[in-house]
């Protein structure tokens, strides 16, 4: 006699809700990699203008210790403050990209997280239904004993009476 576990909607609904974290949990992951690698791209944007800078500055040095014209020098540092904002701006865009990586890095923590409650919550149930049919075996197996027993007394009160009415 099979007897329907009575937390088996429980159950399946609880595990479709880890299948769900375990989606999300994938999302998370992929969104993470995405803006990992625009912060990939923002460094190397960043690196770019650096070293752009850098070889302007070197170049305004030389023209420094070849002695030219003024003109030619404030040209070059007026064009020297150009290339440090679009630095500053680009440090920005990586700093800003750090801060998105960050809050993915937080939001794939915080699902993985809420993906382990969710297993946990399964675990539990599960350990119930094993917990409920190992009762439910005892139960039956006793009620089996029972009719047993009760077939024997039966069995037994047949043949007496049987052997007694023989005795008559």
């Amino acid at each position: 006699m099979a007897i329907k576990y009575p937390l088996k909607e429980v159950l399946e609904i609880k595990k479709r809700r880890v299948e769900d974290a375990e989606r999300v949990v994938q999302e998370k992951r992929k969104i993470l990699e995405q803006e990992q690698q625009k912060l990939k791209e923002a460094e190397a944007a960043r690196e770019k203008v650096r070293n752009h800078y850098k070889s302007k500055l070197q170049q305004l040095r030389e023209e420094l210790d070849r002695g030219t014209t003024s003109p030619k020098i404030q040209q070059m540092k007026s064009y020297l403050k150009v290339v440090q904002e679009k630095l500053k701006l680009e440090d920005k865009k990586v700093k800003d990209q750090q801060d998105k990586v960050d809050l993915a890095t937080k939001d794939l923590e915080e699902a993985k997280h809420q993906l382990n409650l969710k297993r946990l919550e399964v675990d539990k149930v599960e350990t119930h239904r094993k917990e409920w049919e190992k009762e439910q075996r005892k139960e039956e197996e006793m009620i089996e004993e029972k009719e047993m027993n009760e077939l024997g007394t039966v069995a037994y009160l047949l043949r007496r009476k049987q052997s007694e009415s023989l005795q008559e």
